[in-house]
């Protein structure tokens, strides 16, 4: 099968490129894959729940119910998705070469590609994790931090570096008090972002102390076994969230020595573009944003993958064109 356009990946910046290019009439083609990076197609958005702060939802919408409706708005317009995930793809040449991991050796083709693989948030495995995932615990403070459950409540973050420290910050906003777990005897986090965390009134810093097991009445998080790394005491400390600030790891093992990539393994655009390395690729999404991490953020970038693509195209036909014609006048 040949393509002129694939996109790859099923979040809200992969969904929203869809649109723009079915709408387009470029006919594109949307590989969401099947529990590609341990994650239902719809990516990080089908773990979460209640989702507050995406526009046009005044009484919010669950993760995948929105992501139900993008996918939906996709098919809509035209666009093929496939749910399968896709194994191998080689950029060295255009058109582009890619096989799927329920057919390996099949090789398809396409004259761009939007990559949209998302990222997923690092977990730490502590007994009760998955029992109360999304139910106390939760990998984005901004995403869920002003849900009723952690209104008033006491909260913990888990991590020492720069987005600990936003995290925490921006949780004493809604909880009643924030502690933050540090495995160190200091913060990662920049000297003003570290100052600010351990000056604010609402927040206390626990030094090598690590998290050990969540503990809860079988619906929500109550409380958190903790550890001091040094003395090996432990204790158990009230807290109805839990929020893991330890980094996540975006999905590029596709392109891995292919696009130019940075030290923390997202794929590198031109500034202020969703441009990659190589022409004719396009990143959009968490892949490539370590930043902001939103779903609307996502959707944004996505859009403009799905404009540059296009405009990408048109200029790949031309090309083309003048390049035939050459061809007969000689």
């Amino acid at each position: 099968m040949h393509s002129k356009v694939v996109v790859i990946g099923s979040g809200p910046a992969a969904h929203t490129a869809a649109i723009y290019l079915a709408r387009a009439e470029l006919n594109p083609v949307l590989y969401e894959g099947f529990m590609a990076n341990g994650i239902a197609a719809g990516g990080q958005l089908t773990t979460t729940t209640d989702i507050e702060n995406f526009p046009g939802f005044p009484k919010g919408i669950m993760g995948s119910e929105i992501m139900d409706a993008m996918r939906q708005q996709s098919e809509r317009f035209g666009t093929k998705i496939i749910t399968e995930t896709v194994a191998k793809l080689d950029l060295s040449a255009r058109p582009f070469k890619y096989e799927t991991e329920w057919s390996p050796g099949e090789v398809h083709t396409a004259d761009a590609v939007i990559l949209a693989t998302g990222a997923s948030a690092r977990r730490l495995g502590l007994l009760g994790e998955d029992k109360y995932w999304q139910s106390g615990i939760s990998a984005c403070a901004v995403c869920d931090g002003a849900v009723p459950i952690f209104r008033n409540k006491p909260l913990v973050v888990i991590g020492g570096g720069d987005s600990a420290a936003e995290e925490a910050t921006f949780l004493t906003k809604y909880g009643s008090h924030v502690t933050v777990l540090v495995r160190k005897d200091q913060l990662r986090a920049s000297s003003i972002m570290a100052q600010r965390l351990l000056n604010h009134p609402k927040v206390t810093v626990l030094f090598n102390t690590r998290g050990i097991e969540v503990k809860g009445d079988d619906k929500v998080m109550t409380g958190l076994v903790i550890e001091n790394t040094v003395t090996h005491k432990r204790q158990l400390l009230e807290a109805s969230g839990l929020f893991y600030a330890v980094g996540h790891d975006p999905a590029t093992s596709l392109v891995k020595g292919q696009l130019d990539i940075d030290s923390e393994g997202y794929i590198i655009t031109k500034p202020g573009t969703p441009l990659t390395s190589i022409e004719g690729v396009f990143a959009a999404g968490d892949v490539q944003d370590k930043r902001y991490r939103q779903a609307i953020t996502s959707a944004g970038t996505g859009c403009m993958a799905a404009m540059d693509a296009e405009k990408f195209l048109a200029e790949h036909e031309l090309d083309q064109r003048e390049g035939a014609a050459e061809g007969k006048s000689e």
